[in-house]
């Protein structure tokens, strides 16, 4: 299995911020363990989504800054017009406590766990019964501590933990990057990125792991 190094790292996503992957090597390496995401396929699979869904690891937490056209866009169940949608505009833990209130183990909107459990992570876990799960898998109170899961290495695992419940090896292991988009974002948004990083990233993958092959010899 390969060990992650920063300079890995930065030659499988060559646009990121140096910084930003910095944080997360140690991370990924450790879930890559955890969860035998151990073969060129899988990591890079692993890492094409992961980046495509964390803006290349910029971003662990939920943008809830929405104005009241984008609530009424994106949430039109609970903001059927832009009018509804006022009195949240730009106030993300109130709009976080609407939409995700009563749902995923959360309380009621006034229970404030909509905005206590919102996604966090690489791929972001949301919902008292995913952080409740979660934390159960990794050894973890996450319940206590949700905003650890936006820091490394708990952003990694968390993401390697909901890679693990869907089998998602199984699928990286084919090279399936249609079903596996599919199961993290519940549609095909930015599969074209996904299948640009993936491809990178795994011929990036193979030649370190041949160039390793070939010292060892």
């Amino acid at each position: 299995m390969i060990k992650l190094t920063l300079e890995h790292l930065q030659a499988c996503l060559p646009e990121a911020k140096k910084a930003n992957l910095e944080k997360f090597v140690e991370g990924l390496n450790e879930t890559f363990e955890h969860f035998e995401i151990d073969t060129p396929k899988r990591m890079a699979m692993f890492i094409a989504q992961t980046a495509h869904e964390s803006g290349n690891f910029a971003a662990t937490q939920e943008n809830l800054n929405y104005s009241a056209k984008g609530l009424s866009g994106t949430f039109k169940k609970y903001f059927p017009t832009e009018e509804s949608a006022t009195a949240y505009a730009r106030k993300p833990e109130k709009i976080a406590n609407k939409v995700y209130g009563s749902r995923m183990g959360n309380g009621a909107e006034s229970s404030g766990d909509g905005y206590k459990y919102r996604g966090r992570g690489v791929i972001q876990l949301t919902g008292k019964d995913n952080y409740t799960a979660c934390g159960k898998a990794l050894g973890m109170d996450l319940l206590a501590d949700p905003d650890s899961v936006a820091e490394n290495p708990v952003a990694v695992l968390s993401a390697g933990w909901f890679w693990n419940t869907r089998r998602l090896n199984d699928w990286a292991d084919k090279g399936d990057v249609l079903t596996v988009t599919k199961k993290i974002n519940g549609g095909t948004i930015g599969l074209a990125d996904r299948k640009k990083h993936y491809e990178h990233i795994l011929e990036v993958l193979e030649d370190i792991e041949g160039e390793s092959e070939s010292e060892s010899e």
